[in-house]
């Protein structure tokens, strides 16, 4: 598929006819969605998206004045409020319970042209129980979670963008498993409202992209305060060496060790540092407050609709309903202090990224998991921007990806490096 940045340019001033564009997309999702079931179903959506291109070029007859990303195709998670669409969040629960205004980061692409492909599939209120999707690399695996739809949607080709959430690791590990560009950027530099959400204090609007530069024209118009790249030298590499690390698979750590190698070779430093070593403890911390905050999410529909929650979305309401304000407050407050060991610690060994698999290994396979988010959890919690660049391929033909970490609101920063770091490591044989 064409990249984001490249696709736009072409759209703007006309070297691609907008029409075709949207039938050549609508051809190959009606081909590919009935195995792959990334998208929710929509009655009329080719006519629908006909009718929004043309009133699109009749706004904006001149190339010189049309919009950043005009004509271009975006996926969005089902638990973002689309004007126009039904949000149900990957439940059974009445789309009318969970009405609400449309997200302001889906306003704001609108605004810049884009036009929306659909609402892409879920795993249920953002937890662990998945949806149908399937792996477009192979569907006998599943896309990761809970962004399923959003990250096989730009996988498979049928658009160059997509919004997902990451409470976990719901954008960073199906974009690795998926083999595209996923990025969680600083928490609440891209605004979390017109969302259901599943755990507000670790809620993160993320984005999927198949290309870096892409991802920055869009990082550029949704970040708040957005600064512009700067112009950097390379970056320290962090290794944050213990028990973190250890939960990647054999396969993950030895191809994690070749990426590392690899960036060595290329000239960048790689400092191995102990770090995270209560592991353990942070990942029970912040599933305690994921549970807690969805039994107080979910309160008032779970007591009208419990029967209508999948097991393990239920299990964990109720386990969240008996955890008190004290533990809630004190795990709050945790997020900040693991935050500040981190960037305290990058401080004095003067590292500019950490970087870690971006998850244990490659995608299970079977859909009855969405596979594991404890890679990325640390750095959710903490709220650090996050970045999962392809990396490799394992013994299965699935992808790997690579993930670099930042410090707090360092997002330009991240994003400035991430395309000479994904030089390097991108479609190398694990």
């Amino acid at each position: 598929m064409m990249s984001l940045k490249i696709q736009a340019e072409r759209l703007r001033y006309g070297q691609e006819e907008l029409i075709a564009s949207i039938e050549e997309a609508c051809d190959w999702i009606e081909q590919a969605e009935p195995e792959l079931e990334a998208l929710l179903p929509e009655t009329g959506r080719r006519e629908r998206l006909r009718r929004e291109a043309r009133r699109l070029q009749e706004h904006y007859p001149d190339p010189r004045g049309r919009p950043p990303l005009y004509g271009i195709l975006f996926a969005v998670k089902d638990l973002f409020h689309v004007h126009g669409f039904p949000t149900r969040a990957g439940s059974q629960l009445p789309a009318t319970l969970l009405s609400g205004p449309q997200a302001s980061c889906v306003t704001r692409l609108r605004e810049a042209g884009a036009l929306v492909l659909g609402k892409a599939v879920s795993a249920e209120f953002a937890y662990f129980e998945p949806g149908p999707t399937r792996n477009p690399v192979n569907p006998l695996h599943t896309p990761g979670g809970s962004s399923s739809g959003s990250a096989a949607a730009v996988a498979a080709g049928y658009c160059p963008l997509a919004l997902g959430t990451q409470t976990i690791g719901s954008v960073l590990r199906p974009a690795a498993f998926c083999g595209i560009v996923g990025f969680k950027p600083t928490f609440g530099r891209i605004s979390a409202d017109g969302l259901i959400l599943c755990a507000p204090s670790l809620d993160t609007v993320g984005l999927f992209t198949q290309d870096i530069e892409g991802l920055i024209l869009v990082a550029a118009l949704l970040c708040r305060g957005w600064r512009g790249l700067p112009s950097l030298p390379p970056p320290v590499l962090g290794v944050p060496e213990g028990p973190y690390l250890d939960q990647a698979s054999p396969e993950g750590r030895q191809a994690f060790e070749k990426q590392l190698a690899l960036l060595q070779q290329a000239g960048y430093r790689v400092k191995r540092v102990p770090a995270l070593q209560e592991i353990a403890a942070i990942n029970q911390r912040h599933l305690r407050l994921v549970h807690a905050e969805m039994a107080r999410v979910h309160a008032r529909w779970f007591k009208h609709f419990a029967s209508l929650y999948r097991p393990l979305t239920a299990a964990a309401i109720r386990e969240g309903a008996a955890i008190d304000i004290q533990e809630i407050c004190q795990a709050r407050a945790e997020r900040e202090n693991l935050r500040s060991q981190l960037e305290s610690l990058m401080a004095r060994e003067g590292i500019d990224l950490w970087v870690a698999p971006a998850a244990p290994g490659p995608a299970p396979q079977g859909l009855e998991t969405t596979g594991s988010g404890l890679m990325n959890l640390p750095w959710t919690q903490a709220g650090l921007p996050a970045i999962t660049l392809p990396a490799g391929i394992a013994a299965n033909g699935l992808p790997l990806g690579l993930q670099c970490v930042a410090g707090w609101r360092h997002d330009e920063e991240l994003l400035a490096w991430a395309g000479s770091l994904a030089a390097v490591v991108t479609n190398q044989a694990a």
